[in-house]
C-alpha cells in the first residue's frame, strides 16, 4: 500500500472532527473523500498533508511514519480550490517554482515544465501570466505545478468546485487521464457525488467524522449499507418495514435486524400507463435525456426515473413493477 492511515483522530474544542479513521490508498489508486460540509474530509486531507496535527493515530507511506514529518518534507503535491498562482510569475515560472527552490538545474526545470505543459494541454502558454488565462486553464497550471516535483502522493481539495459546469466536466476527465498516465496515488476531497463516481477507483463516504462506507463507485451506488449513503450517492426510495409488510411481504425475510429500510433506485422501477392502476403521477421533472416522475403508489410517494420517450402528466394512472433483485435493505 502507498499510504496507510490507522486509528487517526482529531477534535476541536471538544468537538470530534475525525473519529478513529482507518484508510489505505494503493499505488496509482484514485480515492475520493465524499461527504457533506463538516463531515471531516478536508480535516483528514490537511492532516495527511502535514498542514494540521492530529490528536493520535498513525500515517505511513510505504512503511515510513509521517506523523512527525513536516509538510515540506513529505513530498506530496497539493492542489486547492483556489488556484493560488503567483500573479507576477509567468506560467512556466509558476510550474517550475517547486523545482527552483530545490535548486534543480535550469535546463532540467525547462524540460520538466515543457513536458507538463504538454500533459495539461497548455503548450504555448508558458510565457503568459495567470491573469491572461481562464479559470480552467489556471487550475491546469496549479495541477502541473503540483506534479512538477514528482510527488509521491497527490492531494486535491475540491480543485474543480470554482469552475462552471461545462469546464468542470471536461477537466474531470483530463485530470483522471493525467493521474492514470503518471500512476500517482491520489486523494481528492469533494462533496459532488457525480464527480466522485466519474473519477474515483474508490470512494470513501464520510459522515460525522467517520467513514461510513468505502468501495468502488458501483458498490456504493448499488449496495449502500446505510440510509445516509443511499441518499447521498444519488436519488433513492426508502420504504419502511411496515410498508413492505403491507405491499411486498415476500421481501421481508431478507430484512436486516433492527431499523432497516428497503432501498430502491428510481431508475430500477418500471412504470406503465394503465387505466385504473394503483399508482398516480403527481408531478414530473424534464431533464433532457431523462425525466423524474413523482408517483403516489398505494399511499406511498415514490420517485421514478424514466426515459423521455413517454410524456407523463399529473393525474396519469400508472402500474409500477419492482423486482426483488433491484432492492436492498439498508440501516436507517
Amino acid at each position: 500500500m502507498a499510504l496507510v492511515i490507522q486509528d487517526l483522530h482529531k477534535s476541536f474544542d471538544g468537538h470530534v472532527a475525525l473519529d478513529r479513521i482507518n484508510l489505505s490508498i494503493g499505488n496509482a489508486e484514485f480515492v475520493c473523500l465524499l461527504g457533506p460540509s463538516g463531515c471531516g474530509k478536508t480535516t483528514l486531507l490537511r492532516i495527511i498533508a502535514g498542514l494540521l496535527g492530529s490528536d493520535g493515530g498513525k500515517i505511513s507511506l510505504d512503511g515510513r511514519d509521517l506523523v512527525n514529518v513536516p509538510a515540506r518534507d513529505r513530498g506530496f503535491g497539493i492542489v486547492f480550490q483556489s488556484y493560488s498562482l503567483f500573479p507576477h510569475m509567468t506560467i512556466a515560472q509558476n510550474i517550475g517554482y517547486g523545482l527552483k527552490i530545490r535548486r534543480t538545474p535550469d535546463d532540467e526545470i525547462a524540460e520538466r515544465v515543457n513536458s507538463l505543459l504538454d500533459v495539461v494541454r497548455l503548450n504555448g502558454f508558458g510565457e503568459r501570466y495567470p491573469n491572461q488565462l481562464s479559470g480552467g486553464q489556471q487550475q491546469r497550471v496549479a495541477i502541473a505545478r503540483a506534479l512538477a516535483v514528482n510527488p509521491s502522493l497527490l492531494l486535491l481539495d475540491e480543485p474543480l468546485s470554482a469552475l462552471d459546469a461545462r469546464v468542470r466536466a471536461g477537466l474531470r476527465q483530463e485530470l483522471r487521464e493525467v493521474q492514470q498516465r503518471l500512476g500517482i496515488p491520489t486523494l481528492m476531497v469533494t462533496h459532488d457525488q457525480e464527480e466522485a463516481m466519474s473519477m474515483a477507483d474508490k470512494i470513501v463516504c464520510m459522515h460525522g467524522g467517520r467513514i461510513v462506507q468505502e468501495g468502488s463507485p458501483r458498490e456504493l451506488y448499488i449496495a449502500p449499507r446505510t440510509r445516509f449513503v443511499a441518499e447521498f450517492m444519488g436519488h433513492s426510495n426508502l420504504l419502511s418495514k411496515t410498508v413492505v409488510q403491507a405491499w411486498m411481504p415476500e421481501l421481508l425475510p431478507d430484512a436486516h435486524a433492527g431499523d432497516a429500510e428497503l432501498f430502491i433506485r428510481p431508475e430500477r422501477i418500471t412504470m406503465q400507463k394503465a387505466a385504473g392502476a394503483e399508482g398516480q403521477v403527481i408531478s414530473t421533472s424534464f431533464l433532457g435525456s431523462i425525466q423524474r416522475v413523482q408517483v403516489l403508489w398505494k399511499a406511498q410517494p415514490l420517485l421514478v426515473e424514466t426515459s423521455t420517450t413517454v410524456d407523463w402528466t399529473p393525474g396519469d394512472r400508472v402500474h409500477l413493477s419492482i423486482a426483488a433483485q433491484d432492492c436492498a435493505w439498508v440501516q436507517a
